[in-house]
This record gives C-alpha cells, structure tokens and sequence, in this order.
C-alpha cells in the first residue's frame, strides 16, 4: 500500500486489504453498502483487549440489527487471532496489520511509552465508516470501560 495521506473525517476512506482470520484476504470495499465499525487494539488475549474484544462481542446481534459489521484490527499475526477467536467466541472477523500499514493510514501507530521505555504501538482508537465508504466518526485513545456502548449509539443514530 503506498498511501501517505491519513484518513480524515468526512472522506470517503481510501481502499485497503489484509488477511483475515477467515483465511482470505479482506478489502474494505467488501462492505460497501453497509455501516463498518473497525477497532485498532494493541495486542490479542491482553486484559484490555480482551475486554474491548468480549464487550463488541456481548453487543454483536446489535451492530448487526442496525447492519454494522465490527471489524478487529492488530498487529497481530493471524495464527494468533483464530486462538482468540476460540478462546473468547468471537463472531467477527480479525484482520492482521503485521506491517501496521492500515494503522499508519488511520493514525493510530505512534510512538508510546510504557515505565520509561518508548516504542510504537497501536493506539487503541475506533472508527465508524457509512455504507458509501465515507469515515463519519471516530474514538481516538479510547478507555475500554463504557466504549461499545458509546460506537452502538452512534450507530443507531445513523439508521
């Protein structure tokens, strides 16, 4: 992917792909015509994740009722997304940013610091994209607690 520009609200996202954990690749353009919320979380079966992961998870028959599709973004290689997918029973798909190329693209592979230590990482951010493609909202930094709640209101407000 050669993209340089980041994703803005209010334009239509530009066009990615990466492999899901249903063994095929995944284009965005797959879900025109439908509301897509995709979430960026740093890490599978960390604490954090796992809760944000289980909460989009609890709140599935929703996003669906008001024609969502959740996708999970990581870094994660897809080896490890089908292990938590099993573990925790989730009904969405992942998708494997190994060169955190759609991270970059979305803004959310910065440099962070954990006791004194600096390295890049995912920013746990959420976006919403309209059925024309369009980026309509978006949660940067997000706290886990309360957060699905929060992307499932604003995507009834779109029905």
């Amino acid at each position: 992917m050669t993209q340089s520009t980041q994703v803005e609200l209010g334009q239509v996202t530009p066009e990615f792909t990466l492999p899901a954990s249903t063994g095929q690749e995944v284009k965005l353009s797959d879900y025109r015509g439908k509301k897509v919320v995709i979430y960026f979380y740093p890490k599978d079966m960390t604490p954090g994740c796992t809760q944000e992961s289980c909460d989009f998870r609890d709140y599935h028959g929703d996003f669906e009722k008001y024609g969502a599709v959740v996708l999970g973004i990581s870094p994660d290689p897809i080896k490890s997304h089908t292990k938590f997918i099993e573990k925790h029973s989730l009904p969405f798909t992942l998708l494997s940013d190994t060169e955190h190329e759609v991270a970059d693209l979305f803004g959310v592979w910065q440099l962070k610091k954990m006791y004194g230590r600096e390295y890049y990482g995912i920013v746990r951010s959420t976006f919403l994209i309209d059925e024309e493609g369009k980026l309509i909202k978006e949660w940067r930094s997000v706290k886990v607690k309360g957060h699905t709640n929060e992307v499932l209101e604003a995507v009834r407000e779109l029905v």
